[in-house]
């Protein structure tokens, strides 16, 4: 996988009603115009046994926060798709991971974020994992990808001026508290 062009852009989103319930779908261009439209999606950090945690930056063809450093995965399910599932699918779409052990943290989490003239409106479940090898990047998600010590990362979330995504900056204090090593 080596295309230059966000690949998932086209995708639809599953749209949410304010009690998080599913009322529909939407072509995900739509989704992060204007206002924004609230919708599913999800993040995922990838730990390894030692507890490392899986540091990417996006592509700078994405549309959305093109070249920003993040947690491991982000994605959205596609209209059908548990969740779970959609999370397993992108790790290995974008780092050709396969998980071991995939645990849902952060069940309500929620946030709007703005870039480039798009909006983020998401509901985005948090899942934590642990894998047993290093990514394969999809150049088209993915620019490139490394190993960061989870207090490392706690600590950069909590620097004002932090690269961090703004997503990312709000999950991992929620996170904080809880031992990679233990998922």
């Amino acid at each position: 996988m080596t295309s230059s062009v966000d690949s998932r852009w086209n995708d639809p989103v599953i749209v949410l009603n304010e009690a998080n319930e599913p009322i529909g779908t939407c072509p995900k261009p739509d989704a992060h115009q204007g206002a924004g439209i609230r919708h599913l999606a999800f993040s995922c950090y990838a730990f390894d046994p030692d507890g490392r945690l899986l540091v990417t930056r996006r592509a700078p063809t994405k549309e959305t926060f093109p070249g920003v450093i993040t947690n491991t995965c982000c994605g959205h399910p596609l209209p059908g798709e548990n969740l779970a599932d959609a999370v397993e699918r992108r790790l290995r779409e974008e780092l050709g991971l396969n998980v071991t052990g995939l645990h849902l943290a952060l069940p309500d989490f929620d946030y709007v974020a703005r870039s480039n003239g798009y909006v983020e409106k998401e509901f985005c479940p948090v899942f934590v994992c642990q894998v047993n090898s290093d990514p394969v990047l999809n150049l088209a998600e993915v620019e490139e990808a490394w190993w960061m010590p989870w207090d490392d990362v706690v600590a950069l979330a909590r620097v004002e001026s932090s690269p961090l995504s703004p997503w990312a900056r709000l999950q991992v204090p929620l996170l904080a508290g809880m031992s990679p090593t233990a998922w």
